[in-house]
């Protein structure tokens, strides 16, 4: 499994539930630009695709199953459209076939990083947020250089695959948050009723972080999927 984080983000944003499922070899990606990758990070969800298709070429990955939250989730959409055959699934969480940004979001990028950052991790988290989370995930993206978060944040506007979806066959499952304020179940429920092969998943009181606040639920469902798409291959 090949797990692709958000804008923003980094490898560290994947708890040890996901980083160790049993039976499963996981490689943990920093998209370029992100984490220990070099810069430049790119504009275009594309662009990041195929740097992971040229990442599981690299090390001739079979059997593969991208998972991807948030931007990562649209990254996932468009290595599934590219149909390699090292691919054998998707796992979506807290995404969409269109990620549509705030005005407001791409010009506090631009002119204040910090107040940027801030009003972003308002919005992640659930009902009952964990503080020490919401400060550990604000350090991990003020960590993020403010021209790649801003890159991030034009690929996710400009993204639209709506009309692929149909295209895309694979074994697929979506996972959307009941309080996901970013990307809101509504996204989740499309995608799966659009997508050929796909199952839905709603958790409740969790944010778009659902990941972080609830990682031992994300990892049973991811697992469940998982041994139910490969018994049937």
């Amino acid at each position: 499994m090949l797990l692709i984080h958000g804008a923003g983000s980094s490898r560290l944003t994947w708890p040890a539930e996901l980083r160790r499922l049993p039976n499963t070899a996981v490689y943990t990606l920093d998209l370029p630009g992100h984490g220990r990758s070099q810069p430049q990070g790119r504009q275009t969800v594309a662009g990041y695709a195929q740097d992971v298709l040229d990442f599981i070429e690299a090390l001739s990955l079979e059997n593969v199953f991208v998972l991807g939250h948030s931007m990562g989730g649209a990254i996932a959409q468009q290595v599934g459209l590219a149909a390699p055959p090292a691919v054998a699934g998707l796992i979506l969480l807290g995404t969409g076939a269109k990620l549509s940004v705030s005005p407001q979001i791409l010009v506090a990028l631009e002119e204040d990083f910090e107040t940027a950052v801030d009003l972003l991790n308002q919005y992640y988290w659930g009902s009952q947020p964990n503080d020490p989370l919401k400060a550990a995930n604000r350090q991990s993206m003020l960590a993020c250089l403010p021209e790649v978060m801003l890159g991030d944040f034009v690929a996710c506007n400009q993204f639209d695959l709506r009309q692929e979806l149909p295209h895309i066959a694979l074994p697929t499952l979506v996972i959307s948050s009941q309080n996901d304020q970013m990307t809101p179940p509504k996204f989740g429920q499309y995608l799966a009723e659009q997508l050929p092969n796909a199952q839905f998943a709603l958790m409740a009181e969790v944010g778009h972080m659902m990941m972080l606040e609830a990682p031992a639920e994300v990892a049973r469902l991811v697992q469940n999927f998982l041994l139910l798409a490969t018994s049937s291959c």
